[in-house]
């Protein structure tokens, strides 16, 4: 996911080591779920199921989203909110605009 400001991406990012090899591994099963859905397109199998796998498919993104933002308030949000200010109106807005998408979604 693309973030606003590439430069300084990094400073801005916080995932805990134990969680990060937790989300590659169920990212990497929702990329074999995404191809199995490209070959049950190309093969024309029943719509229904394809439908039930997209579904499951979205359930496993919503997890992962849920999860990365369950971290983010948890660190970035709760230690910007300690020192106050304007990064703290910013980290808020942004957690604001994060849960505005997923609801969306």
């Amino acid at each position: 996911m693309a973030h606003s400001d590439a430069g300084t991406e990094n400073q801005h990012s916080y995932i805990a080591n134990r969680t990060k090899d937790d989300y590659l591994k169920r990212l990497r099963r929702i990329e074999g779920q995404a191809r199995g859905l490209q070959r049950m397109v190309e093969e024309e199998k029943y719509c229904i199921d394809i439908l039930t796998q997209v579904s499951a498919m979205t359930k496993a993104l919503q997890s992962v989203a849920l999860g990365l933002l369950d971290e983010h308030m948890a660190h970035c949000v709760v230690n910007a909110a300690k020192e106050g200010g304007e990064e703290a109106d910013i980290k808020l807005k942004e957690a604001s605009d994060a849960i505005a998408r997923l609801v969306r979604s």
